[in-house]
């Protein structure tokens, strides 16, 4: 890099050299130049309708990549809007290098109008909140860029005053960090007293494997079906790790805390070893009950604590199970025939509370399964939809669904799902968005349909916040700012250069999702439910 270069490209470069090829932001006076020189470079800037799907964008860019996602604001309320989708990649340990704006360096100290401390505002929900100054710009995105990238990946916020951008970098020489996620040596701890991994595994006779995020980083899927083939022990994935597992394999045994979680943990519950594979306690909704020993694998100890580990073998997950399937003598722990009567209780108590006669969720779940090919992926929002998708929709390979359940936050499903296609555009992609969900993002439909980007958004219509007005039921208290006026969506997508269509039942949505595989233009779909599903769910 030259040392002619102002700040500005050498923070693009950076991004460059790390592989981004799309930044989702909302601008502002203090970040043209950034968004030109990325420009300039290859970049697409791409516009969000606000700062807090920008955010969005990226973490859904990064979860369909597995590398670093990058949102950019303004200073002030630029700043303070884009940060819920940059808490969202902390809690969901996503990659994310987030910029804001902000005043001139000379009157950052003493001006008040939409000046906000950044550092005070993101440390909170950021890995590190750092500032670029031109003295040390290559060095700042290196540590940056490292952090965001390092066991467990998260955000990073950076801060840019509106005089740095075109300031004569006197440190460019940006050299790219190694980001792999794998880790060459192992470390096994054992609880006082106990038992190595081997004698652990073989000392159970229903062992089960609990399967998280940790291992979609790790790029862990062939490793983790050769063991669980090898010793025939039955895999339960984490939501956010659906597809990790392939969920047609015989020994897949269905989805943690979503739908039927009773049925889930009464599996863990009768296990005598729970082996957890990059397991991320930061999934979990309901609390640890199963009384089983944890042998602990991932690339990181277990300081969470939330279960007790009376092992740990820490370092690279594919070759710690690689180790232990090829060590492997005994004798097969399950039986195909146990597994599959245990997938089966749980099917039915997916369907329980199915009504004839109306349009269920699980229907929804099911037409939309069935009408997109194998590699569709699928984003999920938040509300009563996303624990039943999580648990019935079936996911066949890593990152090919993409959900928020560290910070579980509503608003993720649309943007998601658009950057997901920039991402691959080659590749069918599906949003299953509940009707509160869909209105705090709606607006980027019109994104989708500039950029044409043919993708399908399901709303799940209900007129409700779901999940919140049945809490208000339970306690005898009246609906109150949970219900949601009727919209006529197809009307909205139509407005907004989208197909549209309302599906009043599984016959019209059948006949709605013809085809979803070979979209020309976004789709929106009005899937018009009965919540008494919900109801008898949860």
């Amino acid at each position: 890099m030259s040392e002619a270069q102002n700040t500005a490209e050498v923070m693009a470069e950076s991004l460059v050299a790390a592989g981004v090829s799309s930044i989702f932001a909302y601008p502002g006076d203090p970040i043209i130049e950034f968004m030109e020189k990325s420009r300039a470079r290859g970049i697409d800037v791409v516009l969000a309708r606000r700062e807090g799907t920008a955010a969005f964008m990226a973490e859904g860019y990064a979860m369909a990549t597995g590398g670093l996602g990058v949102c950019l604001s303004t200073l002030g309320p630029g700043s303070t809007a884009m940060l819920n989708g940059v808490a969202a990649a902390y809690l969901d340990r996503v990659p994310m290098l987030a910029i804001s704006g902000q005043i001139e360096s000379a009157r950052e100290q003493f001006f008040t109008h939409q000046v906000i401390d950044h550092k005070l505002l993101y440390s909170p929900v950021t890995k590190w909140a750092g500032k670029i100054e031109a003295s040390a710009v290559a060095t700042t995105m290196r540590k940056a860029i490292s952090l965001a990238t390092a066991e467990r990946p998260g955000p990073v916020h950076l801060t840019i005053g509106g005089d740095t951008s075109k300031l004569p970098a006197t440190d460019a020489n940006f050299v790219m960090p190694p980001t792999s996620s794998s880790v060459s040596a192992v470390r096994v701890h054992r609880a006082e007293g106990g038992q190595d991994p081997m004698a652990l595994l073989k000392g159970a006779r229903r062992p089960v494997v609990l399967a998280g995020i940790g291992a979609v980083r790790n790029q862990s899927t062939e490793a983790l079906v050769r063991f669980a083939e090898s010793t025939s022990v039955p895999v339960v994935v984490a939501p956010m790790a659906k597809g990790v597992f392939p969920e047609d394999h015989p020994l897949f045994a269905g989805v943690l805390d979503m739908a039927c979680n009773q049925v889930l943990w009464d599996f863990l519950g009768a296990a005598d070893l729970i082996v957890t594979v990059g397991f991320d306690a930061v999934e979990l909704i309901k609390p640890w009950t199963a009384k089983a020993a944890v042998l602990h694998i991932d690339m990181t100890p277990n300081t969470d604590q939330i279960y007790a580990s009376q092992c740990e073998c820490i370092g690279d997950i594919s070759g710690i199970l690689d180790w232990l399937t090829d060590d492997w003598s005994g004798e097969p722990r399950w039986d195909e025939g146990d597994v599959r009567k245990h997938r089966e209780a749980l099917r039915a108590a997916y369907y329980e509370g199915r009504v004839d006669g109306v349009m269920n969720p699980t229907d929804v779940v099911d037409a939309v399964r069935e009408a997109a090919p194998r590699n569709t992926l699928a984003t999920c929002d938040v509300g009563s939809h996303k624990l039943l998708v999580g648990q019935g929709w079936q996911t066949y390979e890593p990152r090919s669904m993409l959900m928020t359940n560290g910070l579980s936050s509503m608003g993720f499903g649309v943007p998601a799902a658009i950057a997901a296609k920039i991402a691959d555009p080659s590749r069918p992609v599906v949003a299953m968005i509940g009707d509160g969900g869909f209105a705090m993002t709606a607006t980027e439909v019109r994104l989708a349909a500039a950029m044409g980007l043919p993708v399908a958004f399901v709303v799940f219509v209900d007129g409700s916040l779901n999940r919140i007005e049945l809490k208000q039921m339970v306690q005898g208290y009246e609906s109150t700012a949970t219900r949601i006026e009727d919209m006529d969506l197809v009307a909205v997508a139509e407005a907004m250069d989208c197909d549209g269509v309302r599906a009043d039942s599984r016959a019209e949505l059948d006949k709605a999702l013809n085809g979803i595989g070979n979209l020309t233009r976004p789709l929106v779909v009005e899937a018009r439910i009965s919540p008494s599903q919900y109801e008898s769910q949860f």
